[in-house]
């Protein structure tokens, strides 16, 4: 299956870039937090999960009104992906390319960018919760997940042979290692800390992408996410499943990579918060 394009204008920027990545769980209900920390951290580029909405019904004027431009993978009630930029992309693509062998898709979970001679993109691994299927074979949640996770590395192979910087960010719900958890044993068999999962995602990295906030941070303990369940945030049980992957032309352009958690603070805030690194482009 193509991608689908939409060409604009370019005006290349004169400074580093911001660039982050939030899963917003719904932008109806947080896209004034979205536009408030937005301005407030400097943000050039967010790319936005599970903002669960068609593209029709997405707030463009908050994001026009604060200076960026939208460009949003939308789907009805879950799912859905977005970017917002206040500097001009040379391509757009909505849909992550399916394969000869791949299950029928039609989750809007991909979008992917051009800046100059970066390309950049925002993605939504599905969960993959439940494992076990009542048969006791693999549930068919984990099967698509490591199909689409299949689907990304071809994409993430065919980016890197380009020898273009490519950067990959997003809710990967992936747990990489135990000191990206609170309490690992919880986790053992999930889908977020698979044998499978965990496979899945070194071989993408084997690919030539390196994790961008562990390779900065290699002994530091942060999360993206904390459950609404439980008194989670409040504790700090939390999980970083939310990450920034980049080939090696891109990790020679990073100058640094963070994790804000000041938004999960927020009343109705999002279970995550946005993860950034900041380019020279």
């Amino acid at each position: 299956m193509p991608l689908h394009h939409v060409v604009v204008e370019r005006l290349l920027p004169s400074k580093p870039l911001k660039i982050a990545s939030w899963n917003v769980n719904s932008i109806k209900v947080r896209g004034p937090q979205v536009i408030d920390w937005l301005q407030a951290s400097g943000t050039d580029i967010l790319f936005m999960q599970e903002i669960k909405s068609m593209d029709e019904n997405f707030p463009r004027e908050l994001f026009t009104d604060a200076g960026y431009d939208i460009h949003t993978h939308g789907q009805k009630t879950y799912n859905g992906v977005a970017v917002a930029s206040r500097v001009p992309f040379d391509d757009v693509r909505r849909g992550l390319p399916m394969l000869e062998d791949s299950m029928d898709d039609e989750q809007a979970r991909y979008i992917e960018v051009d800046i100059g001679d970066f390309t950049m993109a925002g993605l939504y691994l599905p969960n993959g919760n439940p494992v076990v299927a009542e048969d006791g074979g693999m549930h068919p949640k984990l099967v698509y997940k490591l199909d689409w996770f299949k689907r990304l590395q071809h994409r993430a192979q065919v980016l890197n042979q380009s020898q273009r910087p490519v950067l990959l960010t997003g809710d990967f719900n992936i747990i990489p290692k135990a000191e990206d958890c609170w309490d690992v044993d919880k986790w053992r068999g999930d889908a977020l800390h698979h044998p499978e999962t965990l496979a899945a995602f070194q071989r993408l990295k084997w690919l030539g992408y390196t994790d961008a906030w562990r390779a900065f941070h290699p002994n530091a303990i942060a999360y993206s996410f904390w459950d609404y369940q439980g008194g989670a945030w409040q504790k700090d049980h939390g999980i970083r499943i939310d990450h920034v992957l980049t080939n090696a032309e891109a990790s020679d352009r990073l100058l640094e990579v963070g994790i804000d958690k000041t938004p999960r603070g927020n009343d109705r805030a999002s279970d995550h918060t946005p993860v950034w690194c900041r380019v020279t482009v």
